[in-house]
């Protein structure tokens, strides 16, 4: 049973509004259910809002607490007056105080950017994720010379979301290879990533953590096997550390926190 509703209203997406509140939230041993409520761009969409709100307040017996990055005058207005949850308005908290220290107006530009098929930096994003898409898993050697970062690692070891993590959130070419079994047999990297070893950044993973994994897709399976895990993160870890790659442990890390190192490898090198 959760303790506190939440909601994310917002007049685009509510991304924004999620991704804060939840860091927030974390700070707190409780359990939540989480509402979002995006695309809140109009009055009657704020109080159709207001009202799911306050029903939530009225059947629970609780104020449900609600992160917003509305921006239009009149919507904010509307859930500022008329909503029963605890609201954190991130607006008013951030961009007001920075107004008043600039002295310069903000955009109070609503979340749904105009013409965003003609931003260069949603186009950048959009081909990033395709390279990044194009190049899992080894699937092509092409334009390696184009790419801003690639990792290795031993098959299940997080290549895959990190590097479309890297790609949608940060705008990079992603690269991404496994290293085999005739990887270790050869006990030198993929011959293709060797003119590029200033762009790679290892993953490793806990073998037992690995099997558990493998096992979910390929059960009872030698793949799988804490053995054969054993043995492939150990000549996995062996072949990066006699390539002088930077590497870490994907097995207590969120991608967050996964692509923040790797980003900051990344300015290391620069």
């Amino acid at each position: 049973m959760h303790q506190r509703t939440i909601f994310f209203i917002s007049d685009g997406t509510g991304v924004t509004a999620e991704t804060f509140g939840r860091a927030i939230m974390k700070q707190f041993d409780i359990t939540t259910r989480a509402v979002r409520l995006p695309f809140v761009d109009t009055v009657d969409k704020a109080h159709q809002a207001v009202h799911q709100i306050n029903h939530t307040a009225e059947k629970e017996g609780k104020k449900p607490i609600v992160f917003t990055t509305l921006v239009e005058p009149e919507t904010v207005k509307v859930v500022h007056e008329h909503c029963k949850g605890l609201v954190m308005d991130m607006f008013a908290t951030f961009v007001q105080p920075l107004e008043d220290e600039l002295g310069a107006k903000s955009h109070h530009r609503i979340g749904r950017f105009t013409d965003i098929s003609e931003s260069k930096e949603y186009f950048d994003r959009m081909e990033a994720i395709n390279f990044s898409l194009a190049h899992d898993d080894g699937q092509t050697n092409h334009d390696l010379a184009g790419a801003d970062v690639i990792l290795v690692g031993v098959s299940r070891s997080g290549k895959t979301p990190t590097s479309l993590y890297l790609a949608m959130q940060f705008g990079l070419k992603v690269a991404n290879y496994p290293l085999i079994p005739e990887d270790f047999d050869r006990q030198q990297l993929p011959p293709a990533l060797i003119p590029f070893k200033k762009k790679i950044f290892g993953l490793t993973i806990a073998p037992e953590r690995l099997s558990q994994i493998r096992n979910e897709r390929r059960p009872d399976s030698r793949y799988a096997s804490l053995q054969n895990c054993r043995m492939e993160v150990a000549e996995a870890e062996s072949m990066m550390r006699r390539a002088g790659i930077q590497w870490l442990s994907t097995t207590h890390k969120s991608i967050e926190e996964i692509a923040a190192v790797v980003m900051q490898g990344l300015k290391q090198d620069e």
